[in-house]
């Protein structure tokens, strides 16, 4: 027999392994009830995922549950934020058991590695698409934010760069190069919670890479109304890029391509060494990669020259 709403729900979702003690009321009523603590930011975030836009059909379910609740945490992590709850809201065309359990065991192995607690969400049936609103806390006014940046910080990525999207240019059967690293970093993304937490109090603004470098960092710039020169020696690519690069010379898809949720943030120099100093606590590489200029613009530093670079980066509608 077919399972129904309430029993996808109740086999699936409603008993999970986190739970905190400021959870007033969680999943089986109308709304969830949260107590905060005093002194704290609530942080919330969204984010949608659709078959065919945001994953390809045959991806492992395991995996996308993973990637699911990843993307939002890398959110939270680029806020400083500790995540604490998560709803979720599932479109399904219909019910798999299969594909459920394998959704849930990736998504559940990573909520209980950083102690979220699912507290309601919602099932409906459609075409494929997933829907986490993840929420976190960060001390009152220590938030990180787009806006801090000043002429003279320092720009630093954690990871590597263009991973996923290499990843995704294998799946898709655009380069024959194999690199089954490439593809576990665009199928199960590392949000970098523990990289953002370090960074309260020493980073002047920070976002996640989601829609590619030079996009995103240029939210950075125009929120802080500077601009930035990076040292494309600096970056941080993956031999499987670097492969891809000299086979093609399309040096500009590590910048522009997405999915990578490594943190870019900046850092003045009074800062850097004890910076340096918390992120070797860390098991995450990272790399200096240039330096915030007071003209608004994006420079790039690539074999002996500078190149202004635009703001290209995934977007949506933006072929519509």
């Amino acid at each position: 027999m077919a399972l129904g709403e309430f029993e996808l729900i109740r086999r699936f979702f409603a008993e999970p392994k986190v739970k905190h003690p400021s959870t007033v009321l969680s999943v089986g009523d109308d709304c969830a009830l949260l107590q905060i603590e005093q002194g704290q930011d609530l942080v919330v975030t969204t984010d949608t995922m659709v078959e065919g836009v945001h994953f390809l059909p045959d991806v492992d379910p395991e995996n996308l549950g993973h990637k699911l609740l990843a993307v939002n945490l890398s959110d939270l992590a680029a806020m400083g934020a500790e995540p604490r709850w998560a709803t979720l809201a599932l479109t399904l065309p219909h019910c798999d058991e299969a594909w459920l359990q394998g959704f849930a065991r990736g998504f559940f192995g990573l909520a209980e590695r950083y102690g979220v607690e699912l507290i309601g969400g919602d099932t409906t049936r459609g075409p494929l698409t997933l829907t986490v609103q993840a929420m976190g806390l960060v001390e009152r006014d220590r938030a990180l934010r787009r806006s801090g940046a000043l002429p003279g910080d320092l720009i630093y990525l954690t990871g590597e760069l263009g991973a996923a999207g290499m990843g995704l240019k294998i799946l898709q059967g655009k380069t024959a190069i194999e690199d089954p690293t490439a593809i576990r970093h665009l199928e199960r993304p590392e949000p970098r919670v523990d990289i953002g937490l370090k960074l309260r109090g020493l980073a002047s603004s920070c976002i996640d890479v989601s829609d590619g470098l030079a996009a995103d960092l240029w939210h950075i710039l125009e929120a802080s109304g500077v601009g930035a020169t990076l040292d494309w020696e600096q970056l941080p690519l993956p031999d499987g890029v670097r492969r891809y690069l000299a086979e093609t010379g399309d040096w500009s898809m590590p910048l522009s391509a997405g999915d990578d949720y490594e943190l870019c943030f900046t850092v003045p120099p009074a800062n850097r060494d004890e910076l340096e100093a918390r992120l070797r606590s860390v098991a995450c590489p990272y790399a200096r990669i240039g330096r915030i200029e007071p003209q608004a613009r994006l420079m790039l530093f690539k074999d002996g020259r500078s190149i202004e670079l635009s703001r290209n980066g995934y977007q949506h509608f933006s072929n519509d």
